[in-house]
Protein backbone atom coordinates (compact mmCIF):
# COMPACT_ATOMS: atom_id res chain seq x y z
CA UNK A 1 0.00 0.00 0.00
CA UNK A 2 1.65 3.17 -0.83
CA UNK A 3 1.54 6.45 0.89
CA UNK A 4 -0.82 8.23 -1.22
CA UNK A 5 -3.55 5.44 -0.74
CA UNK A 6 -2.89 5.19 3.16
CA UNK A 7 -3.87 8.77 3.01
CA UNK A 8 -7.18 8.42 1.27
CA UNK A 9 -8.04 5.33 4.04
CA UNK A 10 -7.56 7.49 6.94
CA UNK A 11 -10.78 9.75 7.84
CA UNK A 12 -10.90 12.19 10.10
CA UNK A 13 -12.83 12.51 13.32
CA UNK A 14 -15.10 15.03 14.16
CA UNK A 15 -16.27 15.98 17.60
CA UNK A 16 -19.06 18.70 18.29
CA UNK A 17 -19.59 19.34 21.81
CA UNK A 18 -20.85 22.88 21.71
CA UNK A 19 -23.68 24.40 19.65
CA UNK A 20 -23.29 24.65 15.90
CA UNK A 21 -24.92 24.47 12.97
CA UNK A 22 -23.67 21.72 10.48
CA UNK A 23 -24.80 22.28 6.84
CA UNK A 24 -23.48 20.79 3.18
CA UNK A 25 -22.28 23.25 0.60
CA UNK A 26 -20.42 22.13 -2.33
CA UNK A 27 -19.69 18.15 -1.35
CA UNK A 28 -18.26 20.47 2.30
CA UNK A 29 -19.31 19.87 5.63
CA UNK A 30 -19.47 23.61 6.51
CA UNK A 31 -19.70 24.34 10.51
CA UNK A 32 -21.46 27.92 11.73
CA UNK A 33 -21.43 28.29 15.71
CA UNK A 34 -24.05 30.83 16.41
CA UNK A 35 -23.19 34.64 17.38
CA UNK A 36 -24.33 34.39 20.81
CA UNK A 37 -21.54 32.36 21.93
CA UNK A 38 -18.39 33.35 23.09
CA UNK A 39 -16.41 31.72 20.22
CA UNK A 40 -13.17 33.72 18.92
CA UNK A 41 -14.35 32.85 15.04
CA UNK A 42 -18.47 33.07 16.12
CA UNK A 43 -20.66 33.78 12.92
CA UNK A 44 -18.18 32.36 10.65
CA UNK A 45 -17.91 29.43 8.91
CA UNK A 46 -15.75 26.69 8.91
CA UNK A 47 -15.76 23.53 6.35
CA UNK A 48 -13.88 20.17 5.28
CA UNK A 49 -14.45 17.80 2.62
CA UNK A 50 -17.02 15.43 2.88
CA UNK A 51 -14.80 12.63 1.70
CA UNK A 52 -12.39 13.35 4.68
CA UNK A 53 -14.83 12.71 7.54
CA UNK A 54 -14.86 9.12 8.60
CA UNK A 55 -16.80 9.82 11.95
CA UNK A 56 -19.20 12.59 13.43
CA UNK A 57 -19.68 12.82 17.35
CA UNK A 58 -23.13 15.22 18.00
CA UNK A 59 -22.21 15.68 21.76
CA UNK A 60 -24.59 18.70 22.26
CA UNK A 61 -28.25 19.32 22.29
CA UNK A 62 -28.33 22.21 20.83
CA UNK A 63 -26.82 21.10 16.95
CA UNK A 64 -28.65 21.26 13.95
CA UNK A 65 -27.62 19.07 11.50
CA UNK A 66 -29.38 18.76 7.82
CA UNK A 67 -30.66 16.33 5.99
CA UNK A 68 -28.57 17.11 2.94
CA UNK A 69 -25.42 16.70 4.66
CA UNK A 70 -26.66 13.49 6.28
CA UNK A 71 -27.06 12.00 3.02
CA UNK A 72 -23.24 13.27 1.94
CA UNK A 73 -21.33 11.90 5.31
CA UNK A 74 -23.73 8.53 4.64
CA UNK A 75 -22.72 8.28 1.17
CA UNK A 76 -18.96 8.46 1.56
CA UNK A 77 -19.61 5.84 4.45
CA UNK A 78 -19.20 7.87 7.63
CA UNK A 79 -20.89 6.77 10.61
CA UNK A 80 -22.54 9.34 12.78
CA UNK A 81 -23.21 9.24 16.41
CA UNK A 82 -25.10 10.59 18.83
CA UNK A 83 -24.15 11.24 22.75
CA UNK A 84 -26.66 11.31 25.45
CA UNK A 85 -26.38 13.80 28.79
CA UNK A 86 -23.57 12.01 30.12
CA UNK A 87 -21.52 12.79 26.87
CA UNK A 88 -21.71 9.14 26.27
CA UNK A 89 -22.03 7.61 22.68
CA UNK A 90 -25.27 6.13 22.76
CA UNK A 91 -26.28 5.54 18.95
CA UNK A 92 -25.24 5.19 15.69
CA UNK A 93 -26.30 6.06 11.90
CA UNK A 94 -24.31 4.03 8.54
CA UNK A 95 -24.89 3.38 5.55
CA UNK A 96 -27.04 0.89 4.17
CA UNK A 97 -25.12 0.44 0.69
CA UNK A 98 -21.66 -0.71 2.08
CA UNK A 99 -20.10 -2.10 -1.03
CA UNK A 100 -21.07 -3.25 -4.76
CA UNK A 101 -20.97 -6.80 -3.82
CA UNK A 102 -23.12 -6.23 -0.50
CA UNK A 103 -25.56 -9.21 -1.65
CA UNK A 104 -23.02 -11.79 -2.40
CA UNK A 105 -20.94 -10.75 0.93
CA UNK A 106 -23.69 -11.40 3.38
CA UNK A 107 -25.13 -14.55 2.15
CA UNK A 108 -21.86 -15.91 2.56
CA UNK A 109 -21.70 -14.27 5.39
CA UNK A 110 -25.26 -15.76 6.61
CA UNK A 111 -23.88 -19.20 4.80
CA UNK A 112 -20.86 -19.36 6.55
CA UNK A 113 -20.48 -22.86 8.51
CA UNK A 114 -19.69 -23.08 12.52
CA UNK A 115 -16.47 -24.34 12.26
CA UNK A 116 -15.32 -21.72 10.47
CA UNK A 117 -17.26 -19.00 13.20
CA UNK A 118 -15.17 -20.78 15.69
CA UNK A 119 -11.95 -20.94 13.70
CA UNK A 120 -12.23 -17.47 13.19
CA UNK A 121 -13.28 -16.55 17.16
CA UNK A 122 -10.12 -18.66 18.07
CA UNK A 123 -7.69 -16.21 16.07
CA UNK A 124 -9.45 -13.25 17.88
CA UNK A 125 -9.05 -15.09 21.32
CA UNK A 126 -5.88 -15.38 20.68
CA UNK A 127 -4.96 -12.18 19.73
CA UNK A 128 -6.83 -10.35 22.21
CA UNK A 129 -4.94 -12.02 24.72
CA UNK A 130 -1.61 -11.74 22.95
CA UNK A 131 -2.64 -8.01 22.74
CA UNK A 132 -3.63 -7.57 26.63
CA UNK A 133 -0.33 -9.55 27.77
CA UNK A 134 2.17 -7.02 26.08
CA UNK A 135 0.36 -4.34 27.69
CA UNK A 136 0.03 -5.67 31.17
CA UNK A 137 3.76 -6.68 30.05
CA UNK A 138 4.76 -2.71 29.53
CA UNK A 139 3.24 -1.86 32.46
CA UNK A 140 4.95 -4.27 34.52
CA UNK A 141 2.23 -6.40 36.05
CA UNK A 142 2.08 -10.65 36.00
CA UNK A 143 1.71 -11.14 32.36
CA UNK A 144 2.59 -15.01 31.38
CA UNK A 145 -0.39 -16.61 32.27
CA UNK A 146 -2.06 -14.75 29.71
CA UNK A 147 0.76 -15.39 26.88
CA UNK A 148 0.53 -18.76 27.61
CA UNK A 149 -3.15 -19.16 27.63
CA UNK A 150 -3.30 -17.26 24.31
CA UNK A 151 -1.42 -20.34 22.81
CA UNK A 152 -3.81 -22.66 24.08
CA UNK A 153 -7.00 -21.82 22.92
CA UNK A 154 -9.09 -24.01 21.08
CA UNK A 155 -11.74 -23.41 18.42
CA UNK A 156 -14.52 -21.85 19.58
CA UNK A 157 -12.99 -21.18 22.90
CA UNK A 158 -14.32 -23.70 24.84
CA UNK A 159 -11.89 -23.60 27.77
CA UNK A 160 -12.98 -20.13 27.98
CA UNK A 161 -9.38 -18.70 28.18
CA UNK A 162 -10.90 -15.39 27.36
CA UNK A 163 -12.61 -15.18 30.65
CA UNK A 164 -9.65 -16.44 32.15
CA UNK A 165 -7.52 -13.75 30.92
CA UNK A 166 -10.21 -10.91 31.62
CA UNK A 167 -10.00 -11.84 35.28
CA UNK A 168 -6.28 -11.54 35.42
CA UNK A 169 -6.18 -8.67 33.07
CA UNK A 170 -8.63 -6.39 35.12
CA UNK A 171 -6.80 -7.86 38.23
CA UNK A 172 -3.61 -6.24 37.35
CA UNK A 173 -3.94 -3.55 35.07
CA UNK A 174 -5.14 -0.95 36.72
CA UNK A 175 -3.70 -2.43 40.30
CA UNK A 176 -2.09 0.95 41.59
CA UNK A 177 -6.55 1.98 42.11
CA UNK A 178 -7.56 -0.36 44.49
CA UNK A 179 -11.27 0.89 44.11
CA UNK A 180 -11.05 -0.21 40.36
CA UNK A 181 -13.37 -3.62 39.28
CA UNK A 182 -14.16 -3.36 35.60
CA UNK A 183 -17.95 -2.51 35.00
CA UNK A 184 -19.60 -0.37 32.91
CA UNK A 185 -21.00 1.44 35.88
CA UNK A 186 -18.25 1.36 38.11
CA UNK A 187 -15.80 3.30 39.73
CA UNK A 188 -13.00 5.47 37.49
CA UNK A 189 -11.89 4.68 35.36
CA UNK A 190 -14.75 2.92 33.73
CA UNK A 191 -16.28 5.86 32.32
CA UNK A 192 -12.94 6.15 30.01
CA UNK A 193 -12.91 2.89 29.15
CA UNK A 194 -16.63 2.93 28.10
CA UNK A 195 -16.29 6.32 25.57
CA UNK A 196 -12.72 4.78 24.28
CA UNK A 197 -14.20 1.73 23.62
CA UNK A 198 -17.46 3.19 21.90
CA UNK A 199 -15.16 5.16 19.65
CA UNK A 200 -13.81 1.94 18.56
CA UNK A 201 -17.18 0.26 17.80
CA UNK A 202 -18.33 3.02 15.78
CA UNK A 203 -14.64 2.75 13.85
CA UNK A 204 -15.26 -1.17 13.17
CA UNK A 205 -19.03 -0.97 12.20
CA UNK A 206 -17.77 1.55 9.82
CA UNK A 207 -15.20 -1.07 8.61
CA UNK A 208 -17.71 -3.83 8.22
CA UNK A 209 -20.32 -1.81 6.35
CA UNK A 210 -17.60 -0.76 3.99
CA UNK A 211 -16.77 -4.64 3.37
CA UNK A 212 -19.94 -5.37 2.19
CA UNK A 213 -21.43 -7.57 5.72
CA UNK A 214 -24.20 -7.15 8.42
CA UNK A 215 -22.68 -5.95 11.55
CA UNK A 216 -25.48 -7.72 13.43
CA UNK A 217 -24.37 -11.02 12.21
CA UNK A 218 -21.52 -11.64 14.74
CA UNK A 219 -19.45 -14.78 14.84
CA UNK A 220 -19.39 -15.62 18.32
CA UNK A 221 -21.73 -13.04 20.02
CA UNK A 222 -25.40 -13.22 20.17
CA UNK A 223 -27.91 -11.08 21.65
CA UNK A 224 -31.21 -10.47 19.89
CA UNK A 225 -31.25 -6.55 21.08
CA UNK A 226 -27.29 -5.54 20.19
CA UNK A 227 -27.20 -4.59 16.26
CA UNK A 228 -23.20 -4.67 16.48
CA UNK A 229 -22.42 -8.40 17.05
CA UNK A 230 -20.02 -8.82 14.77
CA UNK A 231 -18.86 -4.88 15.61
CA UNK A 232 -18.14 -6.50 19.03
CA UNK A 233 -16.16 -9.51 18.22
CA UNK A 234 -13.91 -7.95 15.74
CA UNK A 235 -13.13 -4.79 17.89
CA UNK A 236 -12.09 -8.05 20.65
CA UNK A 237 -8.14 -7.09 20.38
CA UNK A 238 -8.66 -3.89 19.57
CA UNK A 239 -9.58 -2.94 23.33
CA UNK A 240 -5.95 -2.95 24.55
CA UNK A 241 -5.06 0.24 22.53
CA UNK A 242 -8.13 2.01 24.15
CA UNK A 243 -6.51 0.35 27.81
CA UNK A 244 -3.21 1.90 27.05
CA UNK A 245 -4.31 5.66 26.06
CA UNK A 246 -6.21 5.60 29.56
CA UNK A 247 -3.22 4.20 31.50
CA UNK A 248 -1.42 7.26 30.03
CA UNK A 249 -4.33 9.71 31.31
CA UNK A 250 -3.84 8.30 34.56
CA UNK A 251 -0.41 9.31 34.74
CA UNK A 252 -1.76 12.82 34.39
CA UNK A 253 -4.50 13.29 36.09
CA UNK A 254 -6.97 11.49 38.57
CA UNK A 255 -9.38 9.35 36.87
CA UNK A 256 -12.97 10.89 37.29
CA UNK A 257 -16.48 9.92 35.79
CA UNK A 258 -16.58 13.51 33.91
CA UNK A 259 -15.33 12.68 30.06
CA UNK A 260 -13.29 15.78 30.06
CA UNK A 261 -12.00 18.25 27.00
CA UNK A 262 -8.62 16.64 27.25
CA UNK A 263 -9.66 13.25 27.72
CA UNK A 264 -12.14 13.54 24.67
CA UNK A 265 -9.03 14.56 22.84
CA UNK A 266 -6.70 11.82 23.53
CA UNK A 267 -9.46 9.18 22.75
CA UNK A 268 -10.79 10.80 19.86
CA UNK A 269 -7.49 10.60 18.72
CA UNK A 270 -7.25 6.50 19.23
CA UNK A 271 -8.17 5.54 15.22
CA UNK A 272 -5.02 6.99 14.21
CA UNK A 273 -3.21 5.27 16.69
CA UNK A 274 -0.66 2.73 15.12
CA UNK A 275 -0.90 -1.01 15.33
CA UNK A 276 1.09 -3.48 13.52
CA UNK A 277 -1.11 -5.98 11.53
CA UNK A 278 0.49 -8.52 9.05
CA UNK A 279 3.83 -7.12 9.80
CA UNK A 280 2.81 -3.55 8.64
CA UNK A 281 2.31 -0.58 11.26
CA UNK A 282 -1.03 1.16 10.60
CA UNK A 283 -3.46 3.02 11.98
CA UNK A 284 -6.25 1.41 13.72
CA UNK A 285 -8.85 2.78 11.50
CA UNK A 286 -7.31 1.25 8.25
CA UNK A 287 -6.02 -1.87 9.90
CA UNK A 288 -10.09 -2.47 11.54
CA UNK A 289 -10.32 -2.00 7.20
CA UNK A 290 -7.58 -4.51 6.88
CA UNK A 291 -9.51 -6.76 9.13
CA UNK A 292 -13.21 -6.69 8.09
CA UNK A 293 -11.60 -6.95 4.25
CA UNK A 294 -10.12 -10.51 5.71
CA UNK A 295 -13.08 -11.79 7.14
CA UNK A 296 -14.60 -11.28 3.75
CA UNK A 297 -12.06 -13.52 2.37
CA UNK A 298 -12.78 -16.14 4.93
CA UNK A 299 -16.50 -16.00 4.41
CA UNK A 300 -15.96 -16.60 0.56
CA UNK A 301 -13.76 -19.70 1.23
CA UNK A 302 -10.47 -17.39 0.14
CA UNK A 303 -8.25 -17.95 3.62
CA UNK A 304 -9.13 -18.97 7.22
CA UNK A 305 -6.91 -16.37 8.73
CA UNK A 306 -8.13 -12.57 9.68
CA UNK A 307 -5.55 -10.00 9.84
CA UNK A 308 -5.93 -8.85 13.81
CA UNK A 309 -3.71 -5.77 15.25
CA UNK A 310 -0.23 -6.00 17.26
CA UNK A 311 0.04 -3.70 19.70
CA UNK A 312 3.03 -1.32 19.82
CA UNK A 313 4.78 0.65 21.35
CA UNK A 314 7.11 3.63 20.03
Amino acid sequence: MNFNSLLKMIKRTLHFGNPAYLNLKDQQLVVTFPNDQGYADKGKNNSIPVEDVGMVILDSKQITITHALLNALLGNKAIIVSCDDSHHPIGMMHSLDGHSEQSKRMAAQIESSEPLRKNIWQQTVSQKLMNQAVLLKKRKRPFEPVIRWSKQVRSGDPDNFEGRGAAHYWEYIFADNPFFLRDRNGHPPNAWLNYGYAVLRACMARAIVGSGLIPTLGIHHRNKYNAYCLADDLMEPYRPVVDWAVCQLMEKMEPVNDIGKEVKHCLLSLPSTDVRINGEKSPVMVAMQRTSASLVKCYLGETRLVLLPEMIFD
